[in-house]
């Protein structure tokens, strides 16, 4: 066990019922302290969130143990530290986050912090870890990744998972959309998808999910597990049901978080056959999030991965026409998406590690 620095504390963070509660100080506080974190990484505020829109992401759900400490140091809240628990039967995995001021580093928090999630995942069980940390582009030497697709400088984030006994497993690109002006070439790549994808329509909408698609856009969200590149990283199964589809729409509806499914459906079956989904907060002059994107194997070779995007960018841009910008994540061996996004016009901006280490 690592002894903690001198001064420093690891707080639990009680989760308050209402980010105006007496007891919510310590959230109000850890969520300011992670905007400045973000921003010191990033060099951009694209990734901030206030904190009654966070505090929905950190209520309890059956799916997920969400534990999370403040790392105080000398009274002064300087980070965050933590580790999501998937409830699934045999779960083995677990993913942290340890997020402190740059002006801190080197003084051993992040050992101390560390130390304290791993001892917390063997308690419950847990014998693959993971984590992913954003690398910002730097001159020096590099890390390769594994599956051969894309590399990170070797900085202070990349020596602290080595020397912890983590081995980078993927890379995950960044990339942006500008949609100011894009509408005319967004439109000619959707009647070009639609050309390709006849015998699918797409249907789009608003949280919540329309009770006639629950059960299918579940088994889809299941999917992203299984069916999206995953290089070297050990994944648990997910289940979605119903149940787990309402409690993923609370986490955005009660933060008044805007959010627009389209789907590709096959008109013959009544299949869903593709998903992509856009959000936003309440700030809708604030980036965009192209969030899940998936087309289920067995209806890939029809485009339908463009379909769902121009479509959704399309009618988001109708919505959501103060929001310029479309922020978007894929693995960099996901080249079919990858191509997608190129196509429609994103550009990337910056790369994350996907680090793991199995433990003893």
């Amino acid at each position: 066990m690592t002894a903690l620095p001198a001064g420093l504390e690891l707080r639990p963070l009680r989760i308050p019922t209402s980010i105006h509660d007496a007891d919510a100080a310590d959230f109000r506080e850890m969520s300011r302290v992670r905007n400045l974190v973000y921003a010191e990484i990033a060099g951009h505020d694209d990734h901030a969130m206030p904190a009654d829109e966070l505090l929905p992401v950190y209520r309890p759900t059956a799916s997920q143990i969400r534990l999370l400490w403040i790392a105080v140091l000398d009274g002064e809240v300087v980070g965050r530290v933590g580790l999501d628990l998937p409830q699934e039967d045999g779960a083995r995995t677990g993913f942290w986050l340890i997020e402190l001021r740059r002006r801190v580093w080197g003084r051993g928090i992040g050992r101390a912090a560390l130390d304290l999630i791993e001892r917390t995942a063997r308690d419950h069980g847990r014998t693959v870890l993971q984590s992913w940390a954003e690398h910002p582009a730097a001159d020096g030497p590099h890390l390769a990744a594994p599956t051969g697709f894309g590399r990170v400088p070797l900085d202070h984030a990349a020596r602290f998972f080595l020397a912890a006994g983590y081995t980078l497993e993927q890379i995950v690109r960044q990339s942006y959309l500008t949609l100011t002006d894009s509408e005319p070439h967004l439109r000619r790549l959707l009647a070009e998808a639609e050309e390709a994808a006849v015998g699918y329509r797409v249907i789009q909408w608003t949280l919540p999910t329309p009770p006639e698609f629950v059960d299918a856009y579940a088994a889809m969200k299941s999917r992203m597990i299984t069916d999206a590149p995953s290089a070297g990283l050990d994944y648990d199964e997910e289940k979605w049901d119903a149940a787990r589809v309402a409690e993923w729409e609370r986490v955005y509806t009660d933060a008044e978080r805007h959010v627009l499914v389209t789907v590709a459906q096959h008109v013959d079956t009544g299949e869903l056959a593709a998903f992509n989904e856009l959000a936003i907060g309440k700030d809708r002059t604030a980036v965009t999030s192209q969030e899940d994107t998936l087309v289920v194997a067995t209806h890939r070779g029809h485009r339908l991965g463009m379909l769902v995007k121009c479509a959704g960018l399309l009618a988001w841009h109708d919505a959501v026409p103060e929001s310029s910008r479309v922020m978007t994540y894929n693995a960099e061996e996901n080249r079919p998406m990858l191509s997608i996004n190129e196509t429609i016009g994103f550009v990337p901006t910056s790369y994350e590690g996907a680090w793991q280490k199995v433990l003893d």
